[in-house]
Parts: structure tokens; sequence; C-alpha cells
């Protein structure tokens, strides 16, 4: 299935100052190789290898990054009387469209400025440039496909470390729970898609507060909860946790790596 990746938003708690202009957050290094490098990785480990990436800010970036490409930065190779023989590679059966969805537009309208590049197919799948996660997309896309629904979306627990308490009487408290452990479930993204959901997502609309909402409504959407590796990238940090992680060879969304 092709997968429509949202690259085009500031992500303002992460962007970093470079000769040209600032880095886009999918950009940010994590290992070799920048964030959507890793997220595209993660889908073609699956087989799903045409892709869509939704353009905004920092576009020119993305482009030249693929433009330039350098398969020798992360395969091994054999050098040849000064001819390179790659030993593997990345990206040699990967299809990529490269579309500009307006610099400050919502994720539902970068999707809809999309839509033509998704042809006839009825079923796709959609993510952020910036989550990674070793789901067991396969199944997500089985019971998907299984299921009369309009869309499904990952659901994983809250990931941040406060806790809640609960108050009884005089103020007097009656228990501390870590919130992760609570009956809660945030979206995940790794979306798999119906056409219907383009019904509604309006003009400069979101996908998830408006397509996924309304879906809902009519119960339509449906959830994937998962307790397994989930990380997402939004600050500096979080970044490089994943970046040290990686260093370690601690990097279970690789899941290119154990094939």
């Amino acid at each position: 299935m092709k997968v429509v990746l949202f690259c085009g938003g500031r992500g303002t708690r992460m962007i970093s100052d470079i000769p040209g202009g600032q880095l886009p957050k999918p950009m940010q290094l994590v290992g070799p190789r920048p964030l959507l490098w890793h997220v595209m990785r993660y889908y073609a480990h699956f087989g799903h290898k045409e892709f869509i990436l939704c353009l905004g800010y920092g576009a020119q970036h993305i482009k030249d990054f693929f433009l330039g490409y350098q398969e020798t930065i992360s395969n091994d190779f054999v050098l040849r009387a000064g001819e390179v023989e790659l030993l593997s590679t990345d990206i040699s059966d990967w299809t990529v469209s490269l579309v500009d969805t307006g610099l400050d537009s919502p994720i539902g309208e970068r999707l809809r400025r999309v839509r033509p590049h998704l042809g006839g197919d009825e079923m796709f799948l959609a993510n952020y440039a910036d989550v990674l996660a070793d789901a067991p997309l396969d199944e997500i896309v089985e019971r998907f496909s299984a299921a009369d629904a309009g869309a499904s979306m990952l659901v994983v627990p809250p990931s941040n470390t406060f806790h809640c308490v609960e108050l009884g009487e005089n103020a007097m408290v009656g228990g501390i729970t870590p919130i992760s452990e609570m009956p809660l479930w945030v979206n995940g993204g790794f979306f798999v898609l119906r056409q219907e959901v383009f019904d509604h997502v309006p003009e400069g609309g979101d996908l998830v507060a408006d397509g996924c909402v309304e879906l809902a409504k009519r119960g339509r959407l449906m959830a994937y909860p998962y307790r397994g590796y989930w990380r997402p990238s939004d600050t500096v940090n979080q970044r490089l946790d994943l970046d040290n992680a990686w260093a370690r060879g601690e990097r279970p969304w690789a899941l290119w790596e154990r094939a």
C-alpha cells in the first residue's frame, strides 16, 4: 500500500539552525540517518515502499536528502578499482513522491492535497514523520482489512511521567497511580485509512480533530491498542534519547536489522 507521511510541520520545539536555514524535525539525525528515513525503513520492512511525502516547512532539505542520497552511509560496500559495489541497499526499490502541501497547512489539508497521488487505491497508510515503533504493521493492516471501518489508528498509553492523584474527603489522598498505568490511551499515529476519510476532512481541516472524530461518531473508527515500543520525537531531548539508544545498539524500531 502507499504510505503518506506528514513532513511539513514547523516542529518549533526541535528545529535547529544550520547554514542555509533551519533543519526541519523529520531531518534531525538518529544515528547516521534522519528520523524520516527510520520511519520509511519501518514501512519498507513490511513491503510498503511507495511513499508520498507531504512537504511544507524545510521542504528543500528533504528534497536535497533524496536527490543526493548516499547508499554508502548505511550500507556495506566493496571499493574495487575506484568503483563502488554495494553489498546492500536502502532505497533502490522505493518510489518517493515529494509533494508541496503548503507551508502552514494542517495535517488534514496536507492529506487532501496528496489525494490525487493515491490513484484508485481504496486503502492506504499514513503517519507522522517523527514517531518510531516496533508495532506489528502486518497485523494492524490485516485487522483493519477485515473490519467494517473507515480508519484505524494506533493508540498507546500516555508516555509522560506524571502521576494521577485520587482525592478523598478533606483533600486526603486516596491513591497515586502513574498516568501510564491508567486506563487511558492517546493517538500514536500509524493510521490505516480508506478513501472514506476524505468525506470527513474539510478544506483546511485536521485528520484527527475532524476526520477521525467524525468517523468515531459514526462508529467507523477502530483502534489498535499497543503497549510495546513506541517513542515520539517532539523535543530535542526525545531525539537525543533516540540517538543515544542507536549508539548503544538499543533500537527496537529497526525491525529491518533483524531480518
